[in-house]
């Protein structure tokens, strides 16, 4: 499975932004992210057919994750973004059934993709 996010990019406090992540495939999708000196912290899940949804509540009402399986792409749009939002985001697959928070349920990873939000 490859997995390939992009769409980061520096953007004011209050602002929105919209990554995106290409991949194929009958898996439950999620998005991570890791600050500087920080853990990767889990973000969003969904579902393989999008009908379920799981977000980490500090993110919960401002990030909205979708998949649209036609064109193997899964968005997480980022609304009322904050400073402390700034970190290097990652999309995950996991062969599994069930929306999980933790970093070793997912078994493939893409490359990172950065967000800086400036104050």
């Amino acid at each position: 499975v490859q997995l390939q996010a992009f769409g980061g990019g520096l953007v004011q406090a209050g602002g929105s932004l919209r990554l995106s992540c290409a991949a194929s495939g009958r898996y439950t999708m999620a998005w991570f992210r890791q600050a500087p000196g920080k853990e990767r912290e889990f973000v969003a899940a969904i579902s393989w057919m999008g009908g379920s949804t799981y977000y980490a509540d500090s993110v919960k009402d401002r990030f909205f994750i979708s998949r649209d399986n036609a064109q193997n792409m899964v968005p997480l749009q980022m609304n009322r973004l904050k400073p402390e939002d700034t970190a290097v985001y990652y999309c995950a697959a996991r062969s599994g059934g069930g929306l999980r928070y933790q970093v070793r349920e997912y078994d493939y990873w893409g490359q990172g993709t950065l967000v800086t939000v400036s104050s």
